[in-house]
């Protein structure tokens, strides 16, 4: 674990959109932030780059998508490919964490805060999808505690 603080960027792959989140291994706490259009012609780039300028993160955990049977899914190789290109354009270190089941956690956290009145708009997919980010993010500090 590093001496102070780094702020750890979490990003849910999807094909229209890329949720985001972040967080810092102090607090170990994951923060949805929003999302970023993803399409025919990838993600928008511009955009990620300005988050990663804003954010300054020390490192991005990407989401990779499988069945739940832990079989490679349909989304599987293009997250890794995106995760790939990320590196490569950041020039930062990108830790793939298995998603499985990470947009149900979030839209049933969403639901929650809905029913209790903490959350008072509806819930969007940009909303599920920036949560389900944070669920990753939360899963890979889980990781570190095992590598720890």
């Amino acid at each position: 674990m590093p001496d102070r603080a780094e702020i750890i960027l979490a990003l849910d792959f999807g094909l229209k959109r890329i949720g985001i989140a972040s967080g810092d291994t102090l607090t170990r706490s994951a923060h949805p932030r929003s999302t970023i259009s993803n399409g025919p012609h990838g993600p928008d780039w511009r955009e990620l780059e300005r988050v990663l300028a804003d954010t300054r993160p020390a490192r991005i955990a990407v989401g990779e998508p499988y069945n739940a049977d832990g079989s490679m899914s349909p989304l599987t190789e293009a997250a890794r490919r995106f995760a790939t290109e990320l590196a490569t354009r950041s020039s930062l270190p990108v830790d793939l964490v298995d998603e499985r089941w990470s947009s149900q956690d979030a839209e049933e956290r969403l639901r929650e805060q809905r029913a209790s009145g903490e959350r008072r708009r509806r819930v969007t997919r940009e909303d599920v999808d920036a949560a389900a980010a944070a669920v990753i993010l939360e899963r890979w500090f889980e990781q570190q505690d095992i590598h720890d």
